[in-house]
Order: structure tokens, then C-alpha cells, then sequence
């Protein structure tokens, strides 16, 4: 035996720093490669899952596989360092390594795998891939634990080493998402985490006392059967308790990148102080400690149930707080039950540390049962039970747990009692009800919970995780010119892609033009389930849906198509802003057939003004002839489309005129106000030359650096801003110039009127926008009549003044007909050549 060298107390201090150093890489990867698999699986959940099962199993090969190896070494310094070189390569590596797997993933399953197909690659990609660098983590552990036994002299170690690492994970988590992410990106962020690694590994190296061998930790005892199998069950319950908070709380919280960072480090602050409080607490490790922590945690995960409404309120109320109100909510639903769980753990570390030397063999069987958490939660419990009651099972089975003792009906009764009052129960709603609506409809999948909710007024809505509003019955209108905008556009639309469904209503829209062929893609399956509760059913099977993440499906798709929508997706979700990325658009484009357009509609309502012009610069680097338009002029909802042409054609304005006659056509869009090419075109807002003035120079959105990702805090404040802000300041910004849209040949006459008419649109924005407050009746006309009379003097063809102001006058008519007189003679005083105000004049008989 070489006896160890003495350490001195310099390196025990930079030991510290070492075994943060490490978890802080460690979770900062886990942050960055969630958001890349994000990009490669297509579905922000899935790539949760996947990412933490991979992770864990990574760790557990790790641990069983180096646990000999790292015990027999004569050296465990130069072992570490060695790992975490290893973790550090691998980790740069995967900036190529990942994105390129997702390339070859995509065709490979196809665009409609099959659930277990799709559910095993998602599981399988990341473990195969990430597997070289999370196998030497699943090392480091079991190295830097003998490193700090040697050189403290202390055995009963096992929960300080893992909460001084863990502790070093909360940082990592933290920081990685909020800091280094928003400012250097993915890649950036993976080779200052390569230089953690190498940090640790350089500081590892050199402080090497010499070679050393423990008799003690070479000896490997066996670990009791039991404890095997507690040590394997705590890690998968706790985990699939993570993975179900999770899940809860993206129907409470922002559901934002910085949400689950939150969520995740709240989850290992818990774990860490647990494990220190434990080991501060005299390490025991006697089967009533072990009752009582178990009884403790199982007591705590159905408090945390039980409170799950009220915290939901709570983070309501707070949400004008922003990142710091969801940091709290995140600390009431995790720290005190994962507190226990890594006390738990601490205490079932040391006891298999004194069996066998080592802290390897229980840090794979804890990893390999965590590894099997997510897809236990995501195939079985939340399908079969719901997130809520699934989270109280999980309660029920740590009390199976208890030590085979007579005291474990005494650890096990609060439990065993509190979770009976909450089954007899019905299980709580997350989904907010207006006063006086009603809940109609609720589809919960291990992905989304999708909801069809009356606000009381007879308009139903489609909701998705409780918080975001994907259309609604009082929408119809605004989602069939969705379609009919960018199909109008192409000259003749045979094949049309729709990418995000919501309601179903736009990919209906598409159905309603002749001959036009169309095919919806949508995410989740539950939001396809209800959408016979918005559009007719047999509507629904003129169209051909798939279920599939679109950056997916576009990848793996062959077939070419001659108009792309992409819908309204919402910019704060996370997982949305790879929906408006460089990469995601360039795919589009070789999806496109010859003169093919690709339309995507962007919520101005839910955007802030930086990732706006992120977004156009982005758009128009794939689309250098991109042009905006508008899809209507509400101020409570606007929506700006960005088409892209996939090669530049002039606009015909004599074939648009014959095919917006032809009767097929017209019998479709003039319900929906396309009466002529005037109100078609007066959609325009700016051509290439306007946008890029308007979006100017900054950062693009793309894979390696999501701005819009990063943007999501200021995304979510414009939630609560005026929803017409930044549609005033995108027109008071841009110069509509009809030489962008038309060509030479067009008259000059319809130039004038179409630019009249485009200054009518914006004053009638400007008008609706100045209106405060909702008024009703007659303080309505009187309010809104004056700036709509004064639109109609800039175009007396402006439609959406004109219909607006005689609906006005028929409504005075019945009450006030002195008052209906006067407006529709200011009608006919701005629009003299329209005649239906005129007739409506004639009728009423003059005032005395």
C-alpha cells in the first residue's frame, strides 16, 4: 500500500472551488444541450425529457463503469482530470455533433413517425449522443469524493460532497440561462463551459499529492438488496416529481427558457441543502432517520398538491413582478420537498458508502432509476392520471419505501391520512374561468394541456397550458383571411401547408378558396381533439392533419408545396422562438415550389419592438424580396404577416382583378371584405427596401443565438402593454411606397387611390387606438365617429370606416333620428360618390 501524501491547506481550499466549478458546468450543459435537442427533436418537452434521461443515464454507465477504475487508481487526481478534459471536448464537440444529428434524424424517422418511434428516438439521440461526456460525469463524483476523503480524513463525506457539487449545479443552471446564454449563445456558452472544464481539470492536475491507495475504498462490500432498490426507486420518484412540477407549472407560470432554469435550480437548491443540513446534523443513517425522512418527503410532495391552486394564484397576482415572482413560485413548489429528497439521498449514499468504500455503485443504481423518470412520467403517469394526481401518487409510493419496521405505521400515517383527504377530492383546475364562463372541455397529454373555455359572453376560446390563447369563436373572420391573404398572393395555389393549427379555423379558411389542396401541422395532439369544437367537423376532413413538431416536419418533408402559412405563434413560450429562426425559414424555402410564397403571421400584440425587428432581419435574409401586410386593422389584436416569395416576381395586377372576379372565388372572400384588389393590396405595409430601414442593424435570430428566446421577460411584459403599441409604432416608422408593390404598368391612378388608401388605414389605426376604455351605444359613435369620418375624407373607398358609420346611423335611426341625419350627412360630405349613406339619408324624413 503507498500511504497518501500529506495535503496542504491550500489545496483543500481550492478543492472548494473545484467541486463547484464542475457542478456548475455540469448543469450549465444540461441548459445548453436541452435548448440544441429542442432545435433537434422539435418540441421543447420532449427535449426536457429526453435531455434529463440521457443525462441520468449517462451518469449511471458512469458510475458503474468507472467506479472500479477510479477506486483502484493510484491517483484519483489525475483521474478527475482527466474526466473533466473528456466533458470539456465532448462539450464542444456537441456544438457540432447535435445539430447534425438533428439533420440526420428528421428524414430518418419521417414526417409522421410513430409514437414509439418518435418517443424512443427522442430518448435514444440524446443518450447516444451526449454519452461520452455525461459517462465522465457519472465519474467525477465517484473522483472527487475520494479526493475530499483524503484529504479531510473523513469517511462520512457522501452528502457533502454531492450538496457542495449540486450547490455548484444551482449556479451553473442559473447563470448559464440568464447570463452567459442571452449573451454569448449556445456555442459561445458550451466553450466557456469547455473552460470550466478545463479549469478543473488543469487545477486537478496540479495539485496531484502523488500516487495514493486506500485500502478500505479498494475493498467493495455488497450493498443489501433493499437499500438497492430504495436508492434506485428515490431516484426515480424523484425525478418524475420534477418532471411533474414542471409540467404543473407551465400552466402557472410564463413558461419561458427562464422558467425552467428557475424551476430546475429551485428543485437543486432543495437537494443541496438537504444533503448539507443532513450531514450537519450528525450523518445518521438508522433505519428511523431514514423513516422519518421518507414519511417527511412524502408528507411534503402532498402539500405541495394541496397548495398547488393557491400558489397558482398566487403567481398570478405576482406576475407584474416578472422573473423574481416566478424564482418564488418556483421555491414554494420545489425546496422544501426536494430538501428531503437530498437529505434522503445523503443519508442513502453513506450507508452504501460504508458497504462498499465508494459512492459509485449507489450514484448509478439513484441515476439509472432517475434515467427512467421522464418517459415514466410523460407515457404512463400523466396520460393515465393527470400532472395533479399523478404527483400525489408519486407521494404514495415513498411511503412503500419506509423501513420494514412496527414504527413505519407511525412515519407513515400523516402521509398515508393527507393523501386520502386529497383523493377524496376532485383534483384542482389550473385553468383560469372568467366570471361568470365555464370550463367546457380539458384534454391533458404529457406535452400540453389543451382547454375550450365559455367567457360567459357565448364566445369560446381555445387555451393552451392555461395561459396562452390560441383563438376563439370571435376570431373566425381574422383566421380565414389568415389563409386567404397569402393565398390571394400566389397566382395559382394548388398545394397549401399550414404550420400550427390552434382552432383549426385558418386551415378551414384555406378549404373555402377552389382547388386548393391543404394540409395542417400541429404539435399537440390535444389541441387537435377539440378542434371540432370550433370548426364543423366535416370541414375538418377536407383537410389532411398531421400531428408533428413543424421545424420537424419541414426538415424531414419531400414534398413541395406553393403556399407555407405558419400561424400565430406565441414569441414568450418557450421552445416558439425557434419557430422564427434563420434555419427554421431556410428550410421553408426548399419547401416551396417554383413561385411559391411562404406567409408567416407574427402577434404584434404579444412582441416587443427589438424582437420584432430581430425577426424581419432574420426573414429577410432568407427572403431578400420579403414584404410585410397586415391582416386586418383591429387594435386589440393586430397581426402582421411577413411573405416571402420564393422567387421575385412582379405583382400582376390585371390577373388578380380576373381571378378575385372569377364567381368561385368571390363567392369565398368577399364575406371576409376582399370585395376588389383595393382591399386586398390596402393590406400592404412595407416592401424590402421599408423593412430593412425599419428592422435596421442588430442581431438575427437564429439556432445558435434565439434573441427572440432570450427576449422572452420583454415578450411577456407586452402582454400587459396596450395591445396596439407596437403596431402604432411599426406605421409610424415605415413608409408604405407603392413602387415596391407595383410595377411601372399600373396606373397611376389606382397609385393614388391605393395610397390614399393606405393613409386611410393608418388614421383609422390611430383612431381605434385613441379610443379608451369600451364604451357601448351611443358614447361609442360619438366617440368613434369623428375619427372615422375623418378616414373616410382620405379614402372615401376605405370599407372598414364606411360599413362601420351607416351601421351607426341605422342604430341612431331607431332612437335619434335628428342625430342619424347629421352623421349621414357628414357620411355623404366624405364619401360623395358612394351611394348606400345617400339612400339611407333619403329614407329618413327631415328633421322638424
Amino acid at each position: 500500500m503507498i500511504a497518501p501524501r500529506p495535503i496542504s491547506r491550500r489545496q483543500r481550499l481550492i478543492l472548494i472551488p473545484i467541486v463547484t466549478a464542475s457542478g456548475f458546468a455540469g448543469l450549465g450543459y444540461e441548459i445548453v444541450w436541452t435548448r440544441q435537442l429542442a432545435l433537434v427533436l422539435g418540441t421543447e418537452m420532449m427535449a426536457v425529457l429526453g435531455a434529463v434521461s440521457g443525462f441520468f443515464a449517462g451518469l449511471a454507465l458512469g458510475a458503474f463503469l468507472l467506479d472500479g477504475p477510479i477506486r483502484r487508481a493510484r491517483s484519483p487526481w489525475r483521474i478527475y482530470a482527466v474526466l473533466e478534459a473528456v466533458i470539456g471536448i465532448w462539450g464542444i464537440l456537441c456544438i457540432w455533433l447535435l445539430p447534425g444529428a438533428g439533420r440526420l434524424l428528421a428524414p430518418l424517422i419521417g414526417t409522421e413517425p410513430a409514437l414509439p418511434v418518435l418517443w424512443g428516438a427522442s430518448f435514444a439521440l440524446p443518450m447516444l449522443i451526449l454519452a461520452p461526456a455525461t459517462i465522465a460525469m457519472g465519474g467525477t463524483l465517484t473522483a472527487i469524493e475520494r479526493i475530499v476523503s483524503n484529504a479531510w480524513s473523513n469517511q462520512r463525506i457522501s452528502a457533502g460532497v454531492y450538496g457542495a457539487n449540486t450547490a455548484g449545479a444551482v449556479a451553473g443552471a442559473l447563470v448559464s440561462a440568464f447570463v452567459i446564454l442571452p449573451a454569448v449563445g449556445l456555442a459561445g456558452t458550451q466553450i466557456l463551459l469547455a473552460a470550466v472544464n478545463a479549469a478543473c481539470a488543469f487545477a486537478a492536475y496540479r495539485l496531484d499529492p502523488g500516487p495514493t491507495v486506500d485500502g478500505e475504498r479498494a475493498r467493495g462490500g455488497a450493498v443489501p438488496i433493499r437499500l438497492t432498490v430504495t436508492l434506485f426507486a428515490t431516484g426515480l420518484l424523484g425525478i418524475a416529481f420534477e418532471m411533474l412540477v414542471v409540467r404543473l407549472a407551465a400552466q402557472v407560470l410564463q413558461d419561458t427558457i427562464y422558467t425552467f432554469a428557475g424551476l430546475l435550480a429551485a428543485y437543486l437548491l432543495g437537494v443541496a441543502l438537504g444533503g448539507l443540513a443532513w450531514q450537519r446534523a450528525g450523518s445518521k443513517t438508522s433505519d428511523t432517520s431514514l423513516g422519518w425522512l421518507l414519511a417527511g418527503t412524502a408528507l411534503s410532495i402532498l402539500a405541495t398538491a394541496a397548495l398547488a391552486p393557491a400558489i397558482a394564484g398566487i403567481a398570478e397576482a405576482a406576475a407584474d413582478q416578472g422573473l423574481a415572482s416566478e424564482i418564488a413560485v418556483a421555491l414554494a413548489l420545489f425546496l422544501v420537498p426536494s430538501a428531503l429528497m437530498g437529505a434522503t439521498f445523503g443519508l442513502l449514499l453513506q450507508r452504501a458508502h460504508d458497504h462498499r468504500g465508494t459512492l459509485g455503485y449507489a450514484v448509478g443504481i439513484n441515476a439509472a432509476g432517475a434515467c427512467v423518470a421522464p418517459l415514466l412520467a410523460a407515457q404512463i403517469l400523466i396520460p393515465s392520471l393527470g400532472t395533479w394526481l399523478a404527483i400525489v401518487v408519486v407521494a404514495l409510493a415513498y411511503l412503500v419505501l419506509l423501513p420494514l419496521r412496527r414504527a413505519a405505521i407511525v412515519w407513515g400515517a400523516a402521509p398515508a391520512l393527507a393523501a386520502g383527504v386529497l383523493l377524496a377530492k376532485p383534483a384542482p383546475s389550473m385553468i383560469r374561468v372568467p366570471a361568470g364562463g365555464s370550463l367546457l372541455a380539458v384534454r391533458e397529454g404529457p406535452m400540453a394541456t389543451a382547454s375550450v373555455v365559455d367567457d360567459a359572453s357565448g364566445a369560446k376560446y381555445l387555451e393552451v397550458n392555461g395561459r396562452f390563447r390560441m383563438g376563439g369563436t370571435s376570431s373566425m373572420r381574422s383566421d380565414y383571411r389568415q389563409a386567404m391573404l397569402p393565398l390571394l398572393l400566389h397566382p395559382a395555389p394548388r398545394e397549401a401547408l399550414f404550420l400550427g393549427l390552434g382552432t383549426g379555423a385558418t386551415l378551414i379558411g384555406g378549404t373555402k378558396l377552389p382547388s386548393v389542396s391543404v394540409h395542417g401541422v400541429e404539435l399537440s395532439q390535444e389541441v387537435v381533439d377539440l378542434m371540432p369544437r370550433f370548426v364543423d367537423p366535416q370541414d375538418l376532413q377536407r383537410a389532411r392533419i398531421s400531428v408533428a413538431d413543424a421545424r420537424r416536419y419541414v426538415v424531414a418533408d419531400t414534398a413541395l408545396h406553393d403556399v407555407i402559412i405558419a400561424d400565430l405563434f406565441h414569441p414568450a413560450l418557450d421552445g416558439s422562438g425557434a419557430l422564427y429562426t434563420r434555419e427554421h425559414f431556410e428550410a421553408i424555402r426548399k419547401r416551396l415550389a417554383p413561385q411559391g410564397i411562404f406567409c408567416q403571421w407574427l402577434p404584434l400584440y404579444q412582441l416587443d419592438a427589438p424582437s420584432l425587428r430581430a425577426i424581419i432581419r432574420s426573414f429577410l435574409s432568407v427572403y431578400p424580396e420579403g414584404s410585410a401586410w397586415l391582416n386586418h386593422y383591429s387594435v386589440r389584436t393586430p397581426m402582421l404577416a411577413l411573405i416571402g416569395p420564393r422567387d421575385a416576381a412582379p405583382l400582376d395586377l390585371a390577373a388578380l382583378r380576373t381571378r378575385l372576379d372569377t364567381p368561385d372565388v368571390a363567392a369565398a372572400i368577399r364575406p371576409l371584405g376582399f370585395q376588389s384588389p383595393l382591399d386586398l393590396l390596402g393590406q400592404y405595409l412595407a416592401g424590402p427596401r421599408a423593412l430593412s430601414r425599419f428592422s435596421g442593424t442588430g442581431p438575427m435570430n437564429t439556432d445558435d443565438f434565439p434573441f427572440v428566446t432570450f427576449d422572452a421577460e420583454r415578450n411577456v411584459r407586452a402582454l400587459s402593454a396596450p395591445p396596439w403599441s407596437l403596431l402604432l409604432e411599426t406605421i409610424r416608422s415605415i413608409r408604405t411606397e407603392p413602387e415596391e408593390l407595383l410595377d411601372t404598368r399600373s396606373s397611376g391612378d389606382f397609385q393614388r387611390r391605393l395610397a390614399s388608401y393606405w393613409e386611410a388605414r393608418n388614421r383609422f389605426i390611430e383612431a381605434g387606438a385613441a379610443l379608451r376604455g369600451e364604451p357601448r351605444g351611443r358614447a361609442l359613435i360619438e366617440a368613434a365617429a369623428p375619427g372615422l369620418i375623418e378616414t373616410l375624407r382620405l379614402s372615401p373607398e376605405f370599407d372598414p370606416a364606411y360599413q362601420p358609420l351607416l351601421s351607426m346611423a341605422r342604430a341612431l335611426a331607431a332612437s335619434d333620428r335628428p342625430a342619424a341625419r347629421r352623421l349621414l350627412e357628414a357620411i355623404v360630405s366624405a364619401a360623395p360618390a358612394r351611394e348606400e349613406a345617400a339612400q339611407m339619408l333619403r329614407q329618413i324624413a327631415p328633421a322638424p
